[in-house]
């Protein structure tokens, strides 16, 4: 290898150290929530809001199944039903703890070893009923339930949050789960 080669080599990796650590952070001027229990928040969620991606763009029915791991972290199952194409989607990833497990910031990677920020920034601490969940920027949110649907006033509640937090909740995409389609995921 020449040495302009190695210098972008060098080059490269330099910026990916420096920009990598940013994607799991927390959008500026966010806090995540305090006194965050694991095992309550471990389950099936419904995603009932979230700004528009690629990786989700025209699915429907969306939730995140989420479970413990053999190596202390979680396991991570997203599912949405792609209705032009007639099938489930499903990713499979994996998330771990940035700081302390009582903390609601954590990281999650899909992708090898790429991870997201994953940011719980309010959360029903009496019943883990429902989580404002952001992601490493303000480009990223989700309102998730463990119910498909969710009342009004909470709904409201969470849009209201985020947008005093600085999210363009105007784009919000309000997802589809009144009904399940007849081909579930494991029937794939």
């Amino acid at each position: 290898m020449n040495a302009l080669m190695k210098l972008k080599t060098l080059l490269a990796g330099s910026v990916l150290l420096t920009i990598l650590p940013g994607c799991t952070g927390v959008p500026d001027g966010v806090e995540t929530v305090n006194g965050f229990e694991l095992q309550r928040y471990l389950g099936t969620w419904y995603e009932i809001a979230r700004l528009d991606h690629s990786f989700e763009r025209g699915l429907s029915q969306v939730t995140a199944e989420y479970t413990l791991r053999d190596d202390g972290g979680i396991r991570v199952v997203n599912r949405g039903y792609d209705a032009s194409a007639g099938k489930w989607d499903e990713a499979i990833g994996k998330a771990y703890f940035t700081g302390d497990s009582d903390v609601g910031q954590l990281k999650v990677s899909f992708f090898g070893p790429f991870y997201g920020g994953y940011n719980i920034i309010e959360l029903d601490k009496v019943d883990y009923q429902f989580s404002l969940v952001a992601g490493p920027d303000r480009s990223y949110l989700w309102i998730l339930s463990r119910t498909p649907q969710m009342d009004a006033a909470t709904l409201e509640k969470l849009i209201r949050k985020a947008k005093q937090l600085g999210f363009a909740t105007d784009e919000l995409i309000l997802v589809e789960q009144s009904a399940r389609s007849t081909l579930e995921p494991s029937a794939q």
